[in-house]
């Protein structure tokens, strides 16, 4: 009979090494139960990539000033040792739900969101429609997307009122040059350098008083150089239910003073690029023309009215916009998992509480999960630690009946993969790369744009140039194994 957990320390295998894994790793570890000697925990953080950081890395705009804090924050929790890292390691390829289950006591999916939500409506098919999920995963070195990204459009339209949204159109507006200071890799930089955009039109559902994005990422959009902000004033509709918002919720009121001081202030300067915002704006169709068949070449819009709760309704007038492109920014979806029943509708693992369930709407013992995957897309980071906290609290709660691991030896995990040649990735290898992609930052050497501080020809250092094929990053991360 396998050891029961009792007896030795309860091993707990959590897949996603993102801000809910590592979350939830964290207060496992500092939770009253361990903290006490009640229980003795051995934690395993996999992840599919080569490195830690999952969203922080792959799915947040470079230039955003809050991410350093928490990767540092993510770093500390890591860097303490008592949770041991495994990357390049897929689950459902590498290794299945029985392997799991035959070396750990307790399983914990946060694998998170990083696909599009679809966007039902006739010509989102045409070349030059683009998920902004892809886009964003482009941007940020994602190992396992293509290197290169059509950037031909002048005229762009982003779909959408939420962070991602302005992060898309920002990197979309913004001047390469100006990015140099990020760890945007240089195959990035140079696509985007290249770019003949002039126009970036982003498009909400409602008025200024329902979008989805925060302070901190409205501010951001005027800190681009040479990129002027357009408004509309017929966009400035309120109802009742905006002006209770804007009575009660600071935050709404903070968007709205700045967009209503932006429109007072005239931000027209005669930049090279102006991005412009738009409400009340339901897209309709995205159309091609007789001269480019097959391509994007204009998006149409349905003008919305308030109808005195917050919500929208049609108000039959139509409005054509001509673009190139066009990006679908209106929601993350998670992907399914195999062997786990999944939430297609909602695109999250059913579960009640973090306890995962199965098609029949029982718990699955000794599953869990947290996080993204485990709630949906919404809310901010720091949401992820209440998702994490109830998660190990019913872990704990469930630790008398969890199925003992039939191995619960830690190098016994290690040594599976050995035996199947998967070429895993740890902390110590994750040190390495990091460190490689500082060394690229302090040796690329540019030269100065235009406006910027430095006389032509100026060494430019950069923090990071971060490494993006996943060979490469293997390579690096396991350069002292074996």
């Amino acid at each position: 009979m396998p050891e029961a957990p009792a007896s030795r320390p309860l091993r707990v295998a959590i897949i996603g090494a993102g801000p809910a894994g590592v979350y939830a790793a964290d207060i496992l570890t500092k939770s009253n139960e361990v903290k006490d000697g009640d229980v003795e925990v051995s934690i395993d953080l996999f992840d599919q990539y080569p490195a830690p950081y999952g969203l922080i890395r792959y799915g947040v705009a470079p230039d955003h000033p809050r991410i350093k804090g928490i990767v540092n924050a993510l770093h500390k929790v890591l860097d303490r040792g008592d949770i041991r890292f495994i990357g390049n390691v897929t689950y459902g390829r590498d290794l299945t739900l029985k392997d799991f289950r035959g070396f750990y006591d307790a399983v914990i999916f946060a694998t998170g969101a990083l696909k599009d939500a679809p966007l039902e409506i006739p010509g989102v098919e045409l070349e030059g429609s683009f998920g902004g999920a892809d886009f964003v995963s482009w941007y940020d070195g994602h190992p396992d997307v293509p290197r290169d990204w059509p950037l031909t459009a002048k005229e762009v339209a982003v779909i959408g009122n939420g962070n991602v949204a302005l992060d898309v159109a920002r990197m979309l507006s913004k001047h390469a040059d100006d990015l140099l200071v990020t760890e945007i890799p240089d195959n990035v930089y140079r696509a985007l350098k290249a770019s003949p955009v002039t126009d970036v039109h982003v498009f909400g559902r409602r008025g200024p008083a329902q979008v989805k994005f925060t302070p901190l990422e409205l501010r951001e959009l005027s800190h681009s150089r040479d990129v002027d902000i357009v408004l509309y004033p017929e966009d400035f509709e309120f109802d009742d239910a905006s002006d209770e918002a804007i009575k009660t919720n600071n935050q709404v009121k903070t968007m709205v003073n700045t967009l209503a001081n932006w429109i007072a202030e005239d931000q027209d300067t005669g930049a090279s690029r102006r991005l412009h915002l738009h409400f009340l704006q339901s897209p309709v169709e995205i159309y091609d023309s007789p001269e480019t068949p097959g391509k994007v070449a204009g998006i149409r819009f349905e003008r919305m009215e308030l109808d005195g709760t917050g919500n929208v309704r049609g108000t039959g007038t139509y409005e054509d916009y001509p673009v190139q492109a066009v990006y679908r920014a209106i929601g993350y979806r998670g992907s399914e998992l195999a062997e786990i029943h999944f939430d297609e509708r909602r695109g999250v693992i059913p579960n009640e509480g973090g306890r995962v369930l199965d098609e029949e709407g029982n718990p699955l013992v000794g599953i869990y999960t947290t996080g993204w995957i485990k709630r949906g897309p919404v809310g901010l980071i720091g949401h992820t630690k209440g998702d994490a906290l109830e998660t190990i609290g019913c872990l704990l709660e469930d630790r008398d009946s969890l199925p003992p691991a039939e191995n619960p030896d830690e190098h016994a995990i290690i040594a599976l993969l050995e035996e199947r040649g998967i070429e895993y990735t740890t902390w110590a290898g994750w040190n390495e790369l990091d460190a490689h992609e500082r060394a690229l930052g302090q040796a690329w050497a540019g030269q100065a744009a235009d406006g910027q501080a430095g006389a032509e020809g100026e060494r430019i250092t950069r923090e990071r140039v971060k490494v993006v094929p996943r060979e490469d990053m293997v390579r690096i991360s396991r350069k002292n194994v074996g």
